[in-house]
């Protein structure tokens, strides 16, 4: 059970997190904490995931044992100098302990009750099989986490290494002990509590990876990343209405005015930036009444002329899977992702747009 419980919010939904104290490599070793998400977001110095977690074990940057003889400080509060470091976990089995709080987060089975799970079907028909599945399920385990799996104190985890053949193939009077064992000690099948069903529309994993839409300015846009050309300020224009301009961002303003005039301005305003764009409809007196009101709705249209003119755009959406859309930007906080409750809407309107452009293609193949 997670003891220590943080959050974040994203899109006005609470985010559950915890966190594990770690060291980063910024010169000097720093203790500090290392935030880790039920939607796969993992923040220690800077927001990655579980693969860029485990570059940065790999490179160094974060670890759970600095060098000998290196400099640490804790908040810029206390150093020290490490002196015959020992850890008893290593970075594969911290990254899978990392993996096992995701999974404990979303109320999913951990590596450690997906042993459990296994032990019980070995145990109802002890075939050969199974009991593969077995091994590969208590070897998942993290190394310093496996003696606890049994919740045994006493027995530890040894009646399911002889079992598994850990240690080498057991003898007879070894297997029998091990099967009485387990026919006497299974708590966790008592302890058990039946878990409300998964509603039936709801994925069989909830969606961890994250997309993130950075307002950037490319000197060649055909080297920007595809994904970030979903962009609203990426300059692929959009015709709406017998008008082109340089990007959506443009064209959202222009619907935001009435006057011919003043769409023209903003069509012919400054092609890298719709601030422009938003200081003509400021000023303006043509603006339409309560477009706040009408603003996602007209968004939404834009994006759906936008792919239709860029059927690019059309597959690198689809590409982004299931992946939550986090949009950025230098406009209203109701846009972009922020810890205000209702933000983050250009972000849902492209997974809607996404959405419906797999229902198009699934309607077209039925």
């Amino acid at each position: 059970m997670i003891r220590k419980r943080t959050y974040r919010t994203v899109d006005g939904v609470r985010v559950e997190g915890t966190w594990l104290n770690v060291f980063v490599k910024n010169l000097d070793y720093h203790a500090t904490e290392l935030f880790v998400f039920a939607d796969g977001v993992v923040q220690c110095w800077e927001r990655t995931d579980l693969d860029g977690l485990a570059a940065m074990l790999a490179s160094g940057k974060v670890t759970l044992r600095p060098a000998d003889g290196a400099r640490g400080s804790y908040h810029l509060t206390t150093g020290w100098r490490f002196e015959d470091v020992h850890s008893s976990i290593d970075s594969a089995a911290f990254l899978a302990e990392v993996a096992d709080l995701i999974e404990e987060l979303n109320d999913r089975p951990t590596s450690v009750e997906r042993c459990r799970i296994a032990i019980d079907r070995y145990l109802e028909g002890r075939s050969e099989e199974d009991l593969a599945a077995l091994r590969q399920a208590y070897t998942a385990i993290p190394d310093h986490n496996r003696r606890y799996v049994l919740g045994d104190m006493d027995a530890k985890d040894r009646p399911l290494r002889t079992l598994c053949g850990i240690d080498g193939d057991p003898d007879e009077h070894a297997l029998e002990w091990a099967h009485r064992y387990f026919e006497d000690n299974r708590p966790w099948a008592a302890a058990a509590q039946p878990k409300a069903p998964r509603p039936v529309d709801d994925p069989e994993t909830p969606p961890t990876a994250i997309v993130e839409l950075r307002q950037s300015w490319y000197a060649d846009p055909q080297s920007a990343p595809p994904v970030q050309r979903l962009h609203n300020g990426f300059p692929y224009e959009v015709t709406v209405d017998g008008r082109t301009y340089p990007t959506l961002g443009h064209a959202y303003w222009a619907l935001a005015v009435t006057d011919p005039s003043e769409r023209d301005l903003i069509a012919a305003s400054n092609p890298r930036s719709a601030t422009p764009a938003a200081a003509i409809v400021a000023a303006s007196s043509s603006r339409v009444p309560e477009w706040h009101r009408l603003r996602t709705a007209a968004m939404l249209r834009l994006l759906r002329l936008k792919v239709d003119q860029h059927p690019d755009l059309a597959e690198v959406l689809i590409a982004t899977g299931d992946a939550r859309i986090r949009y950025s930007g230098l406009i209203s906080r109701f846009w972009i992702d922020s810890p205000d409750p209702g933000g983050n809407w250009m972000g849902r309107l492209l997974e809607l747009l996404r959405s419906e452009l797999l229902l198009a293609r699934h309607e077209t193949r039925a």
